[in-house]
């Protein structure tokens, strides 16, 4: 793995290359880690897989509890890996212990041996000697070590020994490592800088090819996490790439950007599709950061909900100049139809479209950095969002 910053904006908003061995080409970030449920996206087949942006679409989230069941990682070893096994060469996998879709992570374990995950097969004690053993069964091109998250409410003490015990496996994840690829040191610390300071510290005195933020999504503010993120990026070497997972929203995302964050890994697509809705905010700061609007569609000036029988006999488009395979063959309407007859491929036209258009989210965030107007593309696309935020609530007190 490689990487290099490539362009600063607003401090620390940065543009840089990522370059898998795996991926003919190189990514570009900040970039989104899509979500899959045992390496491939929960509704798009592979076969639709080339219809998304390349090689934006290249960076796939693996959870490794995902494993835990089904077919044996010592059967994966022997096929050659996950990249052999999915028939996705020109990917890039990114292993992380957290399965943010189905469980979250254990927040009163007790066992000093290992970390305690609720797994879609039940409550599993995963230990850093096994943990390595099926990372290298899987064969990622990177993997992040095992993390002792806890939510934003737990106790001081409980946050001080979620830092101690992190620390400690990434120590042994590291001793242990003969699964090749990049480890990710993680860091915890819940709601205090202070403890998210000392972990960040420790974790950039190890020998780690990058990092891994985590316990965010899990009860902080949007107010506080700034100051989280920070001090965080503060601390950690410049030319190593950092992964956040949590970090969802459009306005997450700008902020954690605004942070130095480098990868997001988020379940934001994944539940915008089961609940039946599309992307809709144009996408003109791609070319023209300045030109950057929000329409009058949705609820929150970013989506639209296709159960509603509004979209009954609209034949346009989701996005009249969206060049996804969705968009160009199939109308809101058909869409609105296959949602209420409960067909599933009403979710695969989704995914394709929401991730298309993330996607191209992403994109914009990068053409702002590289161009220098990055905070103004943060604050036109808040500040927009918060007028209609605002008239909405108007309307409703008349």
């Amino acid at each position: 793995m490689k990487f290099a910053v490539k362009a600063w904006s607003s401090g620390r908003a940065r543009a840089g290359v990522l370059q898998l061995g795996s991926c003919p080409n190189p990514i570009e970030t900040p970039a989104l880690l899509l979500s899959t449920r045992k390496g491939l996206p929960l509704f798009i087949p592979p076969d639709l897989l080339p219809s998304l942006p390349s090689p934006d679409s290249h960076l796939l989230h693996l959870s490794s509890l995902h494993f835990l069941e089904g077919i044996s990682p010592q059967t994966i070893s022997k096929i050659g890996g996950l990249h052999k096994m999915l028939g996705l060469p020109d990917h890039g996998f990114v292993a992380i212990p957290r399965d943010s879709i189905q469980c979250l992570p254990e927040c009163n374990s007790t066992n000093k041996l290992g970390a305690s995950f609720e797994t879609p097969c039940g409550r599993s004690l995963v230990k850093p000697v096994e943990y390595v053993e099926l990372i290298f069964s899987l064969k990622p091109n990177i993997w992040t070590a095992l993390a002792d998250e806890v939510p934003a409410w737990v106790s001081d003490k409980r946050n001080k020994t979620s830092v101690d015990r992190t620390v400690r496996w990434l120590d042994e994840c590291i001793q242990l490592n003969r699964a090749g690829g990049s480890v990710f040191g993680s860091i915890v610390g819940g709601s205090s800088v202070l403890e998210r300071e000392r972990c960040a510290q420790e974790v950039a005195s190890r020998s780690v090819s990058g990092y891994w933020i985590g316990g965010f999504g899990l009860g902080e503010s949007m107010d506080e996490r700034p100051a989280l993120l920070n001090a965080v990026t503060d601390i950690l070497e410049e030319e190593k790439p950092r992964l956040v997972s949590g970090l969802g929203l459009p306005e997450e995302v700008l902020q954690g950007v605004a942070a130095g964050i480098d990868i997001f890994d988020s379940t934001y697509i994944y539940h915008l599709t089961v609940g039946g809705f599309a992307l809709t905010f144009p996408l003109d700061g791609v070319e023209n950061v300045s030109a950057f609007q929000l329409t009058n569609i949705g609820s929150d000036q970013t989506k639209i909900n296709l159960r509603a029988t509004i979209y009954r006999k609209d034949t346009s488009p989701i996005a009249q100049n969206c060049k996804c395979y969705t968009c160009q063959n199939h109308t809101k309407a058909y869409i609105n139809h296959l949602l209420n007859v409960h067909e599933m491929l009403a979710q695969i036209l989704l995914e394709i479209h929401n991730t298309h258009h993330y996607l191209s989210f992403f994109r914009s965030v990068r053409e702002a950095i590289k161009s220098g107007n990055f905070e103004q593309f943060k604050l036109k696309f808040s500040e927009s969002k918060r007028y209609h935020l605002a008239s909405e609530a108007a309307v409703a007190c008349m």
